[in-house]
């Protein structure tokens, strides 16, 4: 399988440590190692012939020197850049057009760079699942079986009928939009309905038929190879693998799954990657008091950081900025990104 890591978001919601500088996916949330190498660390173990990273123009060379760092001996890692930022279809039609003659007989595996799991057994056996239907012309995904009722995250729903010859493998039924909370509770009850991990397996060939199908104004440029593509990059259609070709696409399948999965997509977020201290405190640094305080998220990376007698806040310190916020409005820090913008406070953007 040749694996793909979609690499160039931005974190807005993850500031101050996500910066545009060093996005969500080159920070180090755990082991102090980014979560760019996690990603690339349990590709390789799965067997990855090859891996192709897709980031930004801007990050093109940070990526590289991370990859250089690594050890050597490993198994080829590229590094392709977008000029400009064109969501998920297009940046996956960079790896088509890259090796469009050796795709067509590879399984392709897409993986966002930005998540983290904790069973990277469970999550092999779940891809070797996927890449068995793929095998099988279909483009699978991999749902997470849900814990909660989540309003973060999309859905996927399957049929109640598994694919023949394929174990734990099902039809998709459909593709849900994040959902309000009394709707995300029906989707948690009805054991249908899997969050939706972003991660697509599919034969190449499969894949070029769909986006031929789908996205034919990407698909032929494909068809001009890794030079002509980039060339026409400005030029082709914004929009995401999901909406693109998996909501419409009758070749769907689906995994289900339970991983230990986290889409890092909010502080808050930090609770599944760290354990609570005894007053369900989330601390991720080695210098963290926290006197008399509770249901605090607190990221500490050089000064010593002392609570006391607090609650439900968010403390982030990072080389240039300490950020303090109710915890509750984690999810509006995209407001606070936005009014630096305004002020021209690049520096610490």
């Amino acid at each position: 399988m040749i694996s793909v890591i979609l690499a160039g978001g931005r974190g807005l919601r993850l500031w101050p440590e996500s910066r545009q500088r060093r996005p969500k996916q080159l920070c180090k949330f755990v082991d102090n190692r980014s979560m760019l190498d996690h990603t690339i660390d349990r590709l390789i173990n799965l067997g990855s012939s090859r891996i192709v990273v897709i980031t930004s123009d801007d990050l093109r060379s940070t990526v590289q020197s991370l990859v250089r760092q690594r050890p050597t001996g490993e198994i080829k890692i590229d590094v392709l850049s977008e000029p400009v930022g064109k969501n998920t279809a297009p940046a996956v039609g960079l790896a088509l057009a890259q090796s469009l003659h050796e795709i067509r007989d590879e399984v392709l595996g897409i993986f966002p760079a930005d998540h983290h799991i904790l069973d990277n057994q469970a999550f092999e056996e779940s891809v070797q699942r996927a890449i068995k239907a793929a095998r099988q012309g279909c483009v699978a995904t991999i749902g997470i079986t849900p814990n909660r009722p989540e309003t973060g995250y999309g859905y996927i729903e399957k049929t109640k009928w598994e694919i023949a010859s394929l174990d734990n493998v099902y039809q998709v039924n459909s593709f849900c939009e994040k959902p309000a909370l009394d709707i995300a509770q029906t989707y948690l009850d009805s054991g249908a309905h899997m969050w939706n991990a972003g991660i697509y397996v599919a034969q190449g060939s499969t894949l070029l038929e769909e986006f031929s199908r789908y996205l034919p104004e990407i698909y032929e440029n494909i068809l001009k190879g890794l030079d002509g593509y980039i060339s026409s990059y400005e030029h082709l259609p914004e929009i995401s693998l999901d909406y693109g070709i998996a909501e419409k696409s009758d070749r769907m399948a689906v995994v289900p799954a339970d991983f230990g999965w986290c889409d890092l997509g909010s502080w808050n977020a930090l609770e599944d990657l760290h354990e609570l201290d005894d007053n369900n405190n989330v601390i991720c640094g080695d210098d963290v008091v926290a006197l008399d305080s509770r249901n605090c998220v607190i990221k500490q990376c050089d000064k010593s950081i002392i609570l006391f007698g607090v609650d439900q806040l968010l403390v982030v310190e990072t080389d240039d900025v300490i950020f303090v916020s109710d915890r509750n409005r984690a999810q509006e820090i995209r407001s606070v990104v936005d009014t630096l913008h305004q002020m021209d406070r690049r520096d610490l953007l």
